[in-house]
């Protein structure tokens, strides 16, 4: 059981000393001092998985009390069940090899030694919001996160771009976060108490009013949208692209993004029992994820493609979470992590060989300079399109069955989305590996594969991204271990230990359509981009809806024309007039009044005794007077 305290003590024992002591160390010695402080973890977790395996029951330890105030506790408490087990292995296991890339991407970096300690500490929040024992624990991780994901979307804080990115991420993570603490006080309200086996319990739910349930759950999807970038929460996401490739891998494709996904899963209890709950999250999932593939179409910035589709993927998974297909999300969540790290981290050796450059369009020709990214690349592409047996393919069918299960039309506009994710990624292949090179010549004669500290994760979430899809297979493929991570995942969330399947025909010609798409949109891009030989137009070039989409629907301008404009403009006047002219006003005549007596007494008080002898003799006249008068 101490090995629960153990794995989040690690990183933040990495933390302490990337942070301390970095400064004085080797950049060496600090990056492998903070990956294998993640890599403890990993290990730990492990074992841990490993004896869940064999024995389904959680693991749970209380260290503390956080609070206590008559019958209401608190505890600092760890638990671990077989769904908390998954994602450890997701954030250490990604997080290490993202760690161990880092420290030839970053080698050159003055602020190297701070990169890593703020890794840590992401890592070691992740860990506290994932295997905390109740919703305070939840929270503490939640917000610590966010932090992180601030000092690392800034971490170039000289570039004034790059610090809004950061605040936008901050604010608007913000706005969603009060919706997840009205949330959590309404639990503590309602259920007297915020331990998960307290509140998430179906016996107690049964005395609480449906609309409770209902606004309990629309708050706690409400914090879901902020952190997974959700409509209308979403735009901090692409923006934060501003930040080291590795923080997008990290923290904007496979761990943190992704803490919404178990929110909702971790208290699939509450959203069982309200209906309205579930369908605004699908209809939340579904808006997202077509109008984030739409935008992904027109985006020239390798970085911010990629943002948009984890965006979209984002939304397939809520639109399985709304479906009740739990365990197609946590399936998906897997399978994307696997890929979408292994894609950003591409575009990073990319970006990494051409000093800096991440426009598509003056790219070219770069898979036989450099093979290993192309061919990692090319795994993670297949992936995310969803071709036939790769991880992607398994887990985005497993979604879109649910959904034809729950409503054709929605599966229809499942199978669009999926469509547009082929055509933009595919898009993004081929435009940067085949052709002829579009850079500048210097770029072409320092063109160059990536050490092996940044090809070897590229190797091992290319194999992962691969044959993951083996860990849920479907049963027309193998019987034998058929549905392995319903199986696995059965206990934590209670679910029937077969799930509900359509008939063998029915499931192969939802494949075959799924296929056909596939295959139309790799048709349309080889024609366009290989046969025609077409360049990404510019900006200027572009009209109608083109210009819209690459415009990103001008959501990002409605926004600053409604809501942060008229703030600051509100501001500029209150700090002018009100705080300026009236508060400081009001403030400043105090001290002058004061001013103006000082320097009236000031002449009375001139150190003369003739004046003062006045002064005394005007005085005895006054009291003199006053008294005859009377």
């Amino acid at each position: 059981m101490e090995n629960l305290l153990w794995i989040i003590l690690s990183p933040l024992a990495g933390f302490a000393i990337s942070g301390l002591a970095g400064k004085y160390l080797p950049k060496g010695t600090t990056g492998w001092i903070a990956s294998l402080a993640v890599l403890v973890s990993f290990v730990l977790s492990f074992s841990l998985f490993n004896g869940l395996l064999s024995n389904p029951a959680a693991i749970k330890k209380e260290y503390f009390t956080f609070i206590g105030s008559g019958n209401f506790h608190v505890n600092f408490a760890l638990s671990v069940d077989r769904l908390t087990a998954m994602m450890m292995l997701i954030v250490t296991g990604i997080g290490f090899l993202i760690h161990v890339y880092s420290i030839s991407y970053m080698h050159s970096d003055e602020g190297f030694y701070k990169f890593f300690a703020f890794l840590n500490l992401f890592i070691f929040n992740m860990l506290i919001l994932i295997m905390g024992s109740n919703f305070l624990m939840l929270f503490f991780g939640w917000e610590g996160v966010g932090l992180c994901s601030y000092l690392l979307i800034g971490f170039w804080y000289q570039n004034e771009a790059y610090g809004k990115a950061a605040r936008k991420a901050f604010v608007m993570n913000r706005i969603g976060d009060l919706g997840l603490l009205i949330g959590i006080f309404l639990i503590a309200w309602q259920f007297g108490s915020l331990d998960y086996d307290k509140v998430l319990d179906p016996a107690k739910l049964v005395a609480i009013a449906p609309g409770m349930i209902t606004a309990i759950c629309v708050l706690l999807f409400i914090g879901a949208m902020g952190k997974s970038a959700q409509i209308p929460l979403y735009t901090w996401l692409p923006d934060a692209m501003a930040g080291p490739t590795p923080v997008s891998a990290l923290i904007h494709a496979a761990t943190m993004v992704t803490a919404g996904i178990y929110l909702v899963v971790r208290t699939h209890v509450l959203f069982d029992m309200s209906v309205f709950a579930r369908e605004f999250v699908l209809i939340i999932g579904l808006c997202t994820s077509i109008l984030a593939a739409l935008i992904g179409l027109k985006q020239n910035d390798i970085k911010k493609v990629l943002a948009y589709s984890t965006v979209s993927q984002l939304g397939f998974m809520f639109i399985a979470l709304g479906s009740q297909a739990y365990v197609a999300a946590m399936f998906h969540l897997t399978t994307h992590a696997f890929f979408k790290a292994l894609l950003f981290l591409g575009s990073g050796s990319v970006i990494h060989a051409l000093d800096g450059e991440q426009d598509i369009r003056k790219m070219g020709g770069l898979r036989k300079a450099m093979p290993i990214t192309f061919w990692t690349f090319l795994l993670g592409t297949l992936a995310i399109c969803g071709f036939p047996y790769f991880s992607g393919f398994f887990s985005k069918d497993e979604i879109l069955a649910e959904v034809y299960k729950h409503n054709v039309v929605l599966w229809a506009l499942c199978v669009g989305s999926a469509g547009l994710t082929c055509i933009y990624m595919l898009r993004v292949l081929i435009v940067t590996f085949w052709g002829t090179f579009r850079g500048s010549e210097e770029q072409k004669h320092h063109l160059h594969e990536s050490p092996a500290l940044i090809t070897i994760p590229l190797v091992i979430l290319a194999v992962l991204s691969v044959f993951g899809g083996i860990l849920n297979l479907p049963p027309l493929l193998s019987d034998s271990i058929a549905h392995g991570m319903h199986h696995f995942l059965s206990p934590a969330l209670n679910l029937a230990e077969v799930p509900e399947e359509l008939s063998p025909l029915s499931q192969l010609n939802l494949v075959v359509v799924t296929v056909v798409v596939l295959a139309l949109a790799f048709w349309y891009v080889r024609h366009k981009y290989i046969a025609k030989q077409v360049v990404p137009e510019t900006d200027d070039a572009m009209s109608g809806m083109g210009k819209v989409m690459a415009n990103k629907f001008y959501v990002d301008e409605i926004f600053d024309a409604s809501l942060v404009e008229p703030i600051e403009k509100t501001s500029d006047f209150t700090y002018k007039w009100l705080d300026r002219k009236w508060i400081d006003g009001l403030v400043n005549s105090f001290g002058k009044i004061a001013n103006a007596m000082s320097n009236l007494y000031g002449k009375m008080q001139n150190g003369n005794l003739e004046y003062y002898l006045l002064y005394m003799v005007a005085g005895i006249i006054l009291i003199v007077g006053y008294n005859l008068m009377k």
